[in-house]
């Protein structure tokens, strides 16, 4: 069988119903370099039916959203009341009116002072109710117009997928080639199912713009506000026998991070400030270099000169203590998570909700456990900073080569020499890049931990913000700002290129 016969046969068997036509245009559409357009009438015909009938969800999500547009379009345009909320708002201005006019002969008859103001304000509303009366006239007159606007859409959407239609078909034929698990052939179950959603869509949210009074389910979710109570109060419960079975686990959670910080913050706020300044200057440059160094002293310079001093080492103690527990717990989890894919598919989740949540979110069950104050902002920080540098842990160790890998083990390396000599520094770079990650993540919170009890320059921000003094909050967030790039960059080091 010649190449051209065989793969005439393969059009058949993909396409199923009207191969013949198919087969002539795939010919087509594959000697063409890139797009080319080609008019289907069953797809000008079907719309997105038509690709949901040949499995080309991709596209019928899409053409399924915009035609339903236009035909939600057309049924308001036909069966809507368009100016149902103008007549609306005239009747609320007709009863405010009335009640306007029996006041004026109430204060006419007492001849009170405020008929003028009175009159006044019966005039203003007169005018509004005139022009909402005129409002309401010609939305009920801007039918016609909606409905050519959604025949519009759906002609011009038609046209498009008429034109596309083959070009989208003869590609999923060369994806099928190659894997005979896609969907071919014309499927009536695919059909019906994509017009019974179509229907589904056009049906319901035409009936809640054009007759909303018909179903009126479908303005508001059906809800009880009892159950939100009852389950608010639930968890309260819960948080409350967590907090009792757990005293001493959180107490002592609590007590060794506030040792942690008070021995950090004894060495950064109660050393002289030029000793502290010459420390972490010289730790820069032997961490990344002169220009590193410069900066980091002209940074503490910054913080110095401005008054920022003492807040900006208790800012840096607190970002260091949370940063240097996140990569303490993080790289080692990370590694373990890398090699053991099932406990990663648990952990993935746990990493997901700890992005996911709001940053505010958190204070509520830390401050529930931990109390406010300074533990509970290191605790809030670690969680909040914690999952990029696990999850780069476990991307840097997956990417390493696997012939590396291998050849290492050839020459008889160990478990732990392949981890710390192979491992880890081909997976460095990555793994830097999710400590970095923690960093600013942990910098994000210092505003927020201000809200708590943490002290430091976030506490500077949330005054500027409560007094609206713009200029102190620009210079505390670029205090905030210096206090991070100096822990990044002396944790960074040299980059190589």
């Amino acid at each position: 069988m010649s190449d051209g016969a065989a793969l005439d046969t393969l059009v058949r068997r993909f396409v199923g119903p009207g191969a013949d036509y198919y087969a002539r245009r795939f010919e087509a559409l594959g000697a063409a370099a890139g797009f080319r357009w080609s008019f289907n009438p069953f797809a000008a015909l079907a719309g997105s039916v038509w690709f949901a009938a040949r499995g080309l969800w991709s596209w019928f999500l899409p053409f399924l959203l915009v035609e339903s547009l236009g035909l939600v379009q057309m049924a308001i345009g036909l069966f809507g009341d368009r100016g149902r909320e103008q007549r609306e708002r005239a009747a609320g201005i007709l009863r405010t009116l009335a009640d306007r006019k029996q006041q004026i002969e109430e204060a006419i008859a007492s001849n009170s002072p405020s008929v003028e103001a009175l009159q006044r304000a019966a005039a203003s509303l007169e005018r509004a109710l005139a022009d909402a009366t005129l409002q309401a006239d010609l939305a009920s007159k801007s039918g016609l117009f909606v409905t050519l606007i959604g025949l519009a859409i759906v002609l011009a959407t038609r046209a498009l997928q008429a034109g596309i239609a083959n070009w989208t078909l003869e590609r999923r034929f060369t994806q099928w080639r190659s894997d005979r698990n896609l969907p071919a052939g014309r499927s009536w179950q695919r059909a019906l199912a994509g017009l019974a959603m179509l229907l589904i869509v056009v049906v319901l949210t035409g009936v809640r713009f054009a007759r909303p009074e018909l179903l009126p389910v479908l303005a508001d979710f059906p809800t009880q506000r009892s159950w939100r109570i009852d389950v608010g109060d639930a968890i309260k419960a819960g948080f409350e026998w967590a907090k009792r079975a757990g005293e001493g686990f959180f107490g002592s959670i609590t007590l060794g991070v506030r040792r942690l910080l008070d021995a950090v913050e004894t060495v950064l706020v109660g050393t002289p400030w030029i000793v502290t300044m010459a420390v972490l200057g010289l730790l820069a440059w032997l961490s990344g270099g002169a220009r590193v160094a410069i900066f980091t002293l002209a940074a503490l310079a910054y913080l110095g000169l401005l008054g920022f001093w003492e807040k900006a080492m208790t800012t840096i103690s607190l970002l260091g203590a949370a940063a240097l527990v996140s990569i303490t717990l993080g790289i080692p989890l990370g590694i373990y998570c890398a090699r053991r894919p099932r406990v990663f598919a648990m952990v993935r989740p746990v990493l997901d909700f700890m992005q996911s949540m709001p940053s505010f979110v958190y204070l509520i069950p830390v401050v529930a456990f931990f109390g406010a104050g300074k533990p509970a902002a290191i605790v809030a920080t670690l969680i909040f900073g914690s999952p990029p540098v696990v999850r780069m842990t476990v991307l840097g160790l997956q990417q390493v080569p696997e012939a590396v890998r291998e050849a290492a083990m050839a020459f008889g390396a160990s478990p732990r020499y392949l981890l710390f000599k192979v491992d880890l520094p081909l997976a460095a770079r990555t793994i830097m890049a999710g400590v970095n990650q923690t960093i600013l993540l942990s910098l994000a919170m210092v505003v927020v931990a201000s809200l708590i009890g943490a002290k430091g320059l976030g506490e500077d921000v949330l005054e500027a913000l409560q007094y609206a003094s713009e200029g102190q909050g620009i210079l505390a967030g670029l205090a905030i700002l210096c206090c991070a790039l100096i822990l990044d960059r002396i944790v960074q080091g040299r980059r190589k290129p």
